[in-house]
């Protein structure tokens, strides 16, 4: 062999290992997840003290306890209606004003549509504790309190800022020939959008429903705030609540349901990863 394959060879080999390293510190979380959930009390909790237990497999068959307390013990199908219902809202909203506002500034506002999108999206950095008061008041007045509309109003306000951002890039990220070519072709300027621009900003509307719901998934600080009953409550606020009673962690139900709500937004990610990273604009202007 000639040190140039040798060489080949180690890179390879080198890359397979970090490959391989990467994806086990991917997975390894879901896998505690699946052992806490499915493991019986006595392995969970005895087990972590008696050296001749191994934490990371089943010393004891496993059980369905964990899960029928969550499904069976706590309203959890319910909280997963609520956090869909305020996620699709969130999402649909969020698409509805950051894409053409996104839009707007990358292609009609000038040299002000930068300053105008930095502006906006320095927004999107205040802290979250120094806006629920000022919009609990909001939300007094309107009559939403404990009410899923609360959220889907609030929530907004944080998705916006940074997907009109977002948009942005995406757009500019368009070559303005395209757009040019199509309008001497007779297109309007709507019909541009619809037929040329959009289609090539795929991966960033995709990005903004993932962003938007992921938000939707895990915030617990407004929806603590504004929802107090139990039936109305969603994932982020419901689980913590019902599973963690004083100094009482219900752990395998609490893994259970972490499991059960991040293995699909993993498998979302996974599936769209090279529209987020790639896009399709390169292949458009080859075309």
């Amino acid at each position: 062999m000639t040190g140039r394959a040798v060489l080949r060879g180690a890179k390879r080999v080198a890359l397979y290992t970090a490959a391989a390293v990467f994806t086990v510190f991917a997975v390894f979380p879901f896998y505690w997840m699946f052992l806490t959930a499915f493991k019986q009390n006595r392995d969970l909790y005895v087990g972590a003290t008696n050296l001749q237990h191994v934490p990371w497999i089943f010393n004891d068959p496993p059980t369905l306890d964990h899960v029928r307390l969550l499904f069976f013990g706590t309203p959890y199908l319910v909280w997963v209606k609520n956090t869909a219902l305020v996620g699709l809202a969130v999402v649909a909203i969020t698409l509805g004003v950051a894409v053409p506002a996104g839009y707007s500034l990358a292609r009609l506002a000038g040299r002000w549509g930068e300053r105008l999108g930095i502006g906006i999206f320095l927004t999107y950095l205040v802290p979250p504790t120094l806006l629920f008061i000022p919009f609990a008041r909001v939300i007094s007045l309107l009559g939403l309190q404990n009410k899923l509309g609360a959220l889907v109003l609030v929530y907004p306000t944080f998705t916006i800022p940074f997907c009109t951002w977002l948009m942005m890039g995406f757009f500019r990220s368009v070559p303005r020939d395209l757009e040019e070519q199509a309008m001497i072709d007779g297109y309007s300027r709507l019909a541009v959008i619809g037929k040329v621009v959009l289609p090539l900003a795929v991966p960033g509307m995709l990005t903004v429903v993932i962003f938007a719901f992921t938000l939707v998934l895990q915030e617990f600080v407004y929806a603590l705030t504004f929802i107090s009953q139990v039936e109305r409550m969603t994932l982020s606020l419901g689980v913590p609540v019902a599973l963690v009673r004083g100094d009482v962690f219900y752990w395998g139900s609490l893994m259970a349901a972490c499991l059960i709500t991040s293995v699909p937004i993993a498998v979302v990610y996974s599936s769209f990863i090279d529209r987020f990273i790639a896009g399709l604009t390169a292949g458009a202007i080859k075309g």
